[in-house]
């Protein structure tokens, strides 16, 4: 710790043992020393090295508890010594020092907390900046694996084996200070305890990092997300990458995980709770973007020649689908009658050539209707 020098007088504190660092004990006393003789309130400049000294006890690990404890154990022990404080001294005389004294207690234990918070603070800072730069560099890939590696230790990862990730989004964004992020963080951890699980807010999601054989941490992150309880907003959906070993791992399966989040976005699914596997067939529909634009041309532009445009129809085809193709299910879907829906498929096959009822007919509608949804047509030409 650095020691403090100028403007102070000397004192003997040889006689009294100190936990905490000997400048403040020897700062302080000569303060209540000057001040029961003078009267005198404290300076700007020294309340300042009385910050100073508390900035310096929190970084050294003494509580603030403490560094008071021992300032006001050290002004009882030095109060009969300072100068005035004598067997003949008058009544009114002892009343004015001990003013003056409880003043300045006063004022430097207030100097020292102010400090002492001031240091606590930044430490915080710092270290959610560390711990932010940490996830940003993990979920992205963008720093050595093996220092990454190391720095995981720190933040209780042990990247040597499998992880997945799941993510959460709502209607809101997420920061660290949201009180779902608490109650999750709180929740997880009353529940497993410390198990190498990393939660944090990344561009507004709430993300969940566990390692493999953790599944049950993720499957709580999912019920507590989705169904947090009274006085919580639930997200509108939890998805989760699939497991991958070592430190690029949770990248990928963050990578998934956004993906899976984004096609169930972009095609409206109904599912809340998603897993990047039950998802892969649409990385491989829209992995040829130009093969899949000329499917949705050649099987679906028809459907634009009809009375209100293809729209109705399209709706019509993803419906049917979601309705395992039971008409009285699809109508009921899309708030029309049977005998209407039935209209709907036959402007279908005659448009298209395409029949519904015939299953490899179908399993084309279907492939061209999800990739006009990933494609957003008809409202954006191919």
């Amino acid at each position: 710790m650095t020691r403090l020098h100028g403007g102070w007088q000397d004192t003997v504190t040889e006689e009294i043992e100190y936990d905490i660092p000997a400048e403040l004990a020897e700062v302080y006393l000569v303060l209540l020393a000057d001040v029961s003789r003078t009267g005198r309130l404290l300076r700007r400049d020294e309340l300042e090295r009385l910050r100073t000294l508390g900035e310096h006890c929190a970084e050294a690990g003494y509580g603030l508890r403490e560094v008071v404890s021992h300032c006001l154990a050290a002004a009882r022990r030095a109060w009969q010594t300072l100068p005035g404080t004598t067997a003949t001294s008058s009544v009114t005389e002892l009343r004015g020092m001990g003013d003056a004294v409880l003043a300045t207690t006063h004022a430097a234990l207030a100097a020292l907390g102010e400090g002492h918070e001031r240091a606590q603070r930044l430490a915080v800072r710092q270290e959610e900046a560390a711990r932010r730069e940490f996830i940003d560099d993990l979920l992205f890939g963008r720093s050595d694996l093996g220092l990454l590696a190391e720095r995981a230790e720190r933040f209780g990862l042990r990247l040597a084996g499998a992880y997945t990730v799941a993510v959460a989004v709502g209607d809101e964004p997420f920061a660290d200070v949201h009180p779902l992020v608490h109650r999750v963080e709180r929740e997880l951890a009353g529940r497993f305890g410390e198990r190498d699980v990393l939660l944090a807010s990344k561009d507004g999601r709430l993300v969940c990092i566990a390692p493999d054989s953790e599944r049950a941490v993720l499957e709580a992150f999912a019920e507590l997300t989705l169904r947090p309880g009274p006085g919580y907003h639930p997200v509108r959906r939890v998805a989760t990458g699939r497991r991958h070993s070592g430190p690029s791992g949770v990248p990928r399966s963050y990578e998934e995980a956004l993906g899976a989040l984004d096609y169930a976005h972009r095609l409206d699914l109904p599912a809340q709770q998603l897993r990047a596997e039950e998802l892969l067939v649409f990385p491989v529909l829209m992995r040829d973007r130009a093969a899949m634009a000329d499917l949705v041309r050649s099987v679906l532009g028809p459907l634009t020649e009809a009375r209100g445009g293809a729209r109705p129809l399209l709706d019509t085809i993803a419906v049917q689908a979601e309705a395992a193709y039971v008409n009285a299910e699809a109508a009921r879907r899309l708030g029309l009658s049977v005998r209407t829906l039935s209209y709907r498929l036959e402007r279908i096959k005659a448009l298209t050539g395409y029949d519904p009822a015939d299953a490899l007919h179908r399993f084309t509608l279907e492939t061209a209707a999800m990739g006009a949804r990933l494609l957003n047509w008809p409202e954006q030409p191919l």
